[in-house]
């Protein structure tokens, strides 16, 4: 009798740890992601779907933890906290990242992408996968593009349809030298800045314009603190659906790969958005008081922005030809 009341109690210890380690394993992992705009937004509409898809591929398995906003700094300070491991995913423009991965300034090259189809195609193909390859370097894992689209330059001051336009006007840029060195040649005098600083900047007059995409614009409302906007389309922007490293490694290779498809899901919403915006939002715009400029003398601009295409056009010569090449 004895010897069976042992077994039995060897049977319930064992058969109770196979349960606390079920409930263990049913603890879901948690990936918390941060990016600089607010919730409604591009980089919160690729948040979504990428937590969507998360949930649909894998129910249970992941808790997702947005920090839109920018609530935990600026896009530069959210990479290097997945460097450091205390974040486990951000989606940040790409002009950040050039400070990380040297190869993605190309991105940023005045009047590089002819539209947006072509700046799909390239992000999309192999000149994409081998950028965000090169994020492994740098102990983060690039997952996939999405987008905010086409820059324009807003400000208070005037109109602006020729680089003459902008000459003295003080305009906040992404921490970025292509951007910073494209914009003094222009004239202007670029104030690079994290985003988180922008609004307030704009409401104090410290700066007299900026420069983004139309789905930023009406996402932060840029009509309360800007006078005029210029269709200017200077510069294509990504955004970078980067993990941490650290993070992603000690992911099962089954999570991992639901991770992936997961990104890509979230980079088809953001993008959908992104068409959508693009469609609805300078009417919006317009609606809110923005005076639009439309056209640009867009030689003009170029002509001027040569000695950047020199600087960084040798630099980055054989991977601006490829992208010039892609269909």
């Amino acid at each position: 009798m004895k010897k069976w009341m042992k077994q039995l109690s060897v049977t319930l210890v064992a058969t109770g740890a196979l349960i606390a380690g079920s409930v263990q394993a049913a603890d879901p992992i948690l990936i918390g992601i941060g990016y600089p705009t607010p919730l409604v937004g591009p980089h919160g509409a690729g948040a979504k779907g990428f937590e969507e898809e998360l949930n649909r591929l894998a129910p249970g398995r992941f808790k997702v933890q947005h920090f839109p906003g920018g609530s935990l700094g600026g896009e530069r300070e959210m990479v290097e906290s997945l460097q450091l491991g205390t974040l486990q995913m951000s989606i940040t423009g790409t002009a950040i990242i050039g400070n990380f991965v040297p190869e993605m300034m190309v991105m940023d090259i005045p009047f590089l992408f002819r539209d947006s189809a072509h700046a799909r195609n390239t992000l999309d193909g192999q000149i994409g996968k081998d950028l965000l390859n090169k994020f492994n370097q740098k102990n983060l894992v690039g997952l996939t593009f999405g987008e905010i689209g086409f820059r324009h330059i807003t400000d208070n001051k005037k109109a602006i349809k020729s680089a003459d336009d902008l000459r003295g006007l003080k305009i906040r840029t992404m921490e970025n030298p292509v951007h910073l060195a494209a914009f003094r040649a222009l004239g202007a005098q670029p104030t690079p800045m994290a985003w988180t600083e922008v609004m307030t900047a704009l409401q104090q007059g410290t700066i007299d314009g900026q420069e983004n995409p139309i789905s930023i614009i009406v996402s932060t409302k840029l009509w309360q603190t800007q006078k005029y906007m210029t269709l200017s389309r200077h510069v294509f922007t990504p955004i970078a659906f980067t993990m941490s490293g650290a993070f992603f490694t000690k992911l099962s290779p089954s999570d991992q790969d639901i991770v992936r498809k997961a990104a890509i899901n979230g980079r088809t919403t953001n993008r959908q958005y992104i068409d959508q915006v693009e469609k609805s939002g300078l009417d919006e715009i317009r609606k809110n008081g923005m005076q639009i400029t439309t056209e640009i003398d867009t030689a003009d601009f170029q002509k001027k922005l040569e000695p950047v295409y020199k600087q960084y056009g040798e630099k980055f010569a054989d991977l601006i030809t490829s992208i010039k090449n892609t269909k």
